[in-house]
């Protein structure tokens, strides 16, 4: 797997806490300048038919759920917050709830109010910011808000208009399931790739320890806690809805849940194994650059070992001692062959010593 380019700069999230003193249940949107419109997609099913179609705002004030199926709002982008109200007035949301969907990013969790649940859980795009994905389950009714277009949903989708599987036959609270699995599910090929990663890593920090792989470890440990703060609390939520005892969940619907929750489990094993991988890529950078330093040291040190006896032979002969004054005084400069039996001398002991440090495995 290709790593990632360097200098990549994350898209900052905004800030979107409401100032401190805001009436409970304000709605107000927090979107970015460039936010798409809101995009509202209806799907209305039963065991016969499925019908979809795309709506205008001005027309969920007429939107009825069906006696005998379910009707499934899926809603894109959060820049209209009239959008979020009228849905509220229609269904009978709780203003509470609606100003968790605006008031992002939320953590992952289960509200339970008088006629509805409110589930809370966030999509991880790596290496994109992660998405919150808010679903209301009422009786024949699920809505889901999304704060920007693209989701794992599109298999449900197709399932929905094949008539495949469990989906047109069973009601609201196994829709939800299926979309919450669905998020689930979606965790397992970003953490794929991240082990991928940091696999890649690991070979790259053994051969060439570099400060820029450094940045891409950093990066990936990030990118890592990102994705638990998004996992663990799912978890729980997953969890808790489980053990809820609501007339909107029947007992046929917890068996899947419960392999949701299981899923949730496997995502934090492999989460938790790669967030130790890449926190050991650390230590293994630096012992690598500590090793590569103590190979260069070694190298430079030999070499300064074998120069010594070498520098020692040339400093005797530039004591400039007059050999004629006296026969001790250096008599090697008077030799005929003095000056090439020297160079002879000098090359043996830097061969001779080179050959100690190889047998002493120290080169």
């Amino acid at each position: 797997m290709g790593r990632r380019p360097m200098g990549r700069k994350r898209k900052k999230r905004i800030k979107r806490s409401h100032p401190p003193g805001t009436l409970p249940g304000t709605l107000v949107a927090h979107a970015e300048a460039d936010a798409a419109p809101v995009q509202i997609f209806l799907f209305s099913y039963d065991t016969q038919r499925c019908e979809e179609r795309v709506l205008r705002p001005e027309e969920i004030a007429t939107l009825s759920v069906p006696e005998n199926g379910v009707l499934w709002l899926d809603i894109w982008g959060l820049s209209d917050p009239g959008v979020v109200k009228s849905v509220g007035d229609r269904f009978g949301f709780h203003p509470l709830a609606l100003e968790d969907v605006l008031n992002i990013p939320q953590r992952p969790k289960v509200d339970r109010y008088e006629n509805h649940l409110l589930i809370v859980l966030r999509e991880v795009r790596y290496p994109e910011e992660t998405e919150q994905v808010s679903l209301f389950l009422s009786d024949r009714l699920v809505v889901t808000f999304q704060e920007r277009a693209g989701d794992p949903f599109d298999s449900i989708r197709d399932r929905l208009r094949k008539g495949l599987g469990k989906l047109r036959s069973e009601g609201a609270d196994y829709l939800t399931y299926a979309l919450c699995d669905a998020v689930v599910d979606s965790y397992f090929p970003v953490l794929e790739k991240l082990g991928e990663e940091v696999e890649s890593l690991e070979e790259t920090v053994i051969s060439n320890p570099t400060p820029p792989i450094l940045r891409e470890i950093r990066g990936v440990k990030r990118q890592l806690l990102e994705v638990r703060r998004a996992v663990w609390p799912a978890r729980d939520a997953m969890s808790e809805l489980l053990r809820e005892d609501s007339f909107l969940i029947r007992p046929g619907t917890r068996v899947f849940l419960r392999d949701c929750y299981d899923h949730t489990i496997q995502v934090m094993d492999m989460l938790e194994t790669y967030r130790e991988m890449a926190a050991s890529l650390v230590d293994e950078y630096l012992s690598a650059v500590s090793n590569r330093m103590n190979e260069t040291m070694k190298v430079l040190t030999m070499i300064a070992v074998i120069f010594i006896p070498l520098s020692f032979i040339a400093g005797i002969y530039g004591m400039n001692f007059d050999h004629q004054a006296s026969p001790f005084n250096m008599p090697e400069l008077s030799w005929r062959y003095g000056y090439p039996l020297v160079l002879i001398v000098m090359a043996a002991t830097a061969g001779v010593l080179i050959y100690y440090f190889r047998r002493k495995k120290w080169l």
